[in-house]
């Protein structure tokens, strides 16, 4: 029998989803014929043998991420889960994201060049002056300081959901260094050769430029414009939950891979120490929260960053993707008036839509909130990584009842969202199809021009039933294939 076969007799509890692959009928979806086809035919003992070559590989390039529990004395190191089921979103679903992503990351890049200097979103009565000054992420160093190229957020990571009818949603977005990117570009390279003729057959939409849009948004910040820019990426280190990430992308992008200690500050200028003496550094790919880039500027016992990188960067000498001080941008109660942003700043209609969202601070939202949290997910404004979360659905009344006491202590800490019933896709487990709940991370380069990434990252939450996608969190990934017609 085959695995498509075996799959379907099982494959819901429930047809209260939307499934990626399937119609409500277990019809397949026309975008997904050629590759339902093949795992059909693939006996469950060769794709045992091709996950066990795709482990095989990951294990030995190092393809890792650390995760850190409360319940462990020592962190854990593995490879990432990744499904070899390609997420397949035809050509006219991505053009309608890629569209909605591009304007979201110009509108807030507006917004906080504008949060930085006049300020007429606030003067006009957008958004609270309080939700702006009192916002965790926001850098008073940043006041009045004209970033390179008006470029704030090189790179970015939106994260979009469906419901059950098939709509897109931004979730949520991630403007200070967002992950994820090798498992994507790696998970394309690992599918494209042990999948070689189903991928070559899918004609789907490459993303080997993507890198090269990369380097060219790092490049465009370059002080004074120089041709041949020293671009270095600053990781805090091996023990980084994503270093594998750092040192890839570092490799792949043909920058230096550095630590703090390997920086020096000397007459406004930031230098790298190498075997030829110290030569000036042009732009920092930053992969450390801004308070630990600069312990004069910030947090002084921090032993990672580079002590005068911020005297250098107010000077004009070095740029730093992304900006420090992008986080007041995608600070959760924030997010809820990026639509507004779009209408004000750009003077247009959000292609893209928001989760709706309940602003805690607000007396009638908060009792509303209150009253119905077995039914919605609450968020602390200041956490990401799938930490500091209720899904009120799953969660036990000791749970709700310690969320209740803390948004009644600290209102404005927290966000509240409908639960949404987040799509699914099949997951290939002993050899045969099971569901599980999906979102996607679409990447976005800021330079001279805005490049979205064909596909993105799909992430997986591998546990049944569970809406939590995140890595720190156990959740896995898929490659993502964008077809060019």
């Amino acid at each position: 029998m085959s695995t498509a076969r075996q799959s379907q007799s099982h494959y819901y509890d429930s047809q209260s989803f939307y499934d990626e692959m399937f119609e409500k009928d277990f019809s397949v979806r026309p975008h997904y014929d050629s590759v339902h086809r093949l795992f059909g035919k693939i006996k469950p003992s060769e794709l045992n043998i091709r996950q066990h070559a795709l482990n095989q590989r990951m294990m030995e390039e190092g393809i890792t991420f650390t995760l850190y529990s409360s319940n462990q004395n020592e962190p854990l190191e593995r490879t990432i889960p990744f499904d070899y089921i390609p997420r397949v979103i035809p050509r006219h679903e991505w053009d309608n994201i890629d569209r909605g992503v591009r304007q979201r990351i110009r509108a807030l890049n507006a917004f906080t060049h504008d949060i930085y200097h006049q300020q007429h979103i606030v003067k006009d009565g957008i958004i609270p002056r309080k939700m702006i000054v009192s916002n965790t992420y926001f850098r008073p160093e940043m006041v009045g300081l004209d970033v390179p190229s008006g470029v704030y957020i090189t790179a970015s990571g939106i994260d979009l959901i469906r419901d059950e009818k098939g709509r897109y949603f931004v979730l949520e977005d991630n403007l200070r260094s967002p992950s994820g990117f090798s498992y994507l570009f790696k998970g394309r390279t690992l599918m494209s050769e042990l999948f070689h003729d189903l991928y070559l057959s899918s004609s789907v939409q490459s993303i080997e430029r993507s890198l090269n849009c990369f380097l060219s948004s790092l490049r465009s910040l370059a002080p004074s414009g120089k041709r041949d820019p020293l671009i270095v990426l600053l990781t805090p280190g091996s023990y980084n939950s994503a270093y594998y990430e750092h040192t890839f992308l570092a490799q792949q992008l043909g920058i230096h891979l550095v630590e703090g200690r390997d920086l020096v500050y000397k007459d406004h200028n930031i230098y790298l120490r190498d075997l030829r003496g110290l030569r000036k550094v042009d732009v920092i790919y930053r992969r450390i929260d801004d308070e630990f880039i600069d312990p004069l500027a910030f947090q002084p016992d921090s032993l990672l960053g580079v002590p005068g990188l911020m005297n250098a960067y107010r000077a004009g000498n070095v740029a730093i993707a992304n900006a420090p001080g992008t986080g007041v941008a995608d600070d959760k109660a924030v997010y809820a008036y990026v639509p507004d942003m779009i209408r004000y700043y750009l003077g247009e209609e959000p292609i893209l839509h928001n989760v709706p969202t309940y602003i805690l601070s607000r007396k009638e939202e908060r009792e509303y909130v209150l009253d119905h949290l077995s039914e919605l997910v609450v968020k602390e404004t200041s956490l990401s990584g799938g930490y500091g979360m209720l899904i009120g659905p799953s969660a036990t009344a000791a749970e709700i009842k310690a969320f209740a006491e803390a948004i009644k202590l600290d209102p404005e800490r927290y966000i509240a969202q409908t639960t949404m019933k987040l799509s699914r896709a099949p997951v290939m487990m002993d050899g045969v199809m099971a569901p599980r709940h999906i979102d996607l991370r679409a990447f976005a380069l800021m330079g001279e021009e805005t490049h979205v990434i064909p596909g993105g990252l799909t992430r997986v939450a591998m546990t049944e039933g569970s809406l939590v996608v995140n890595s720190s969190q156990g959740g896995g990934v898929k490659d993502t294939w964008v077809l060019s017609r």
